[in-house]
């Protein structure tokens, strides 16, 4: 399973979703708060529950996901995109088998706590980060995208035509 926000889902998204796939022969891609009511506060990471750092409802963030990745070329039939409630362990069972690999870029102090919530559920964790930086953020595509900046060169083709098609349409 590899997961996140993906708020929007960008370049270093896609390249952690590739790298998990190459691992597994199923990918399971979890979108984390996947609606208002799963959504809380971390201290790890202050600004993830905010309004602002979550545009893009579930059902866009899933067709961004599912776009960029085949286009990227993985399978459709290799990858399940599910909504991914990280803040309620005792959903998880729900959602993903507790013998899932948690693939994770572990390079912020909530990507920290994730991988020790994890293990402590008995969920085996894979670091695909271990010594990369972050070469692109969520936050930077929102404040290009907002500002008129060039955000297209930060995400996915198919993420870009969906970004502009939901821009028009007031997401």
């Amino acid at each position: 399973m590899a997961h996140g926000r993906f708020q929007p889902f960008h370049n270093g998204h896609l390249e952690y979703c590739l790298e998990a796939g190459a691992r597994c022969e199923r990918l399971v891609v979890g979108l984390t708060n996947p609606g208002p009511s799963r959504i809380a506060a971390e201290p790890d990471d202050p600004g993830r529950s905010e309004p602002d750092s979550n545009p893009f409802p579930y059902h866009v963030r899933a067709r961004m996901v599912q776009l960029a990745v085949f286009e990227a070329g993985i399978d459709p039939c290799a990858l399940q995109i599910v909504p991914f409630p990280i803040h309620h362990k005792d959903l998880w069972r729900w959602y993903v088998p507790p013998s899932a690999v948690q693939f994770l870029r572990i390079q912020s102090a909530w990507d920290g706590r994730k991988a020790e919530r994890f293990s402590a559920a008995g969920y085996p964790v894979v670091d695909l980060a271990a010594g990369r930086s972050k070469n692109v953020s969520g936050t930077q595509v929102r404040e290009r995208w907002r500002d008129g900046g060039d955000w297209r060169s930060l995400v996915p083709p198919a993420v870009a035509r969906i970004m502009e098609t939901e821009a028009h349409a007031g997401t």
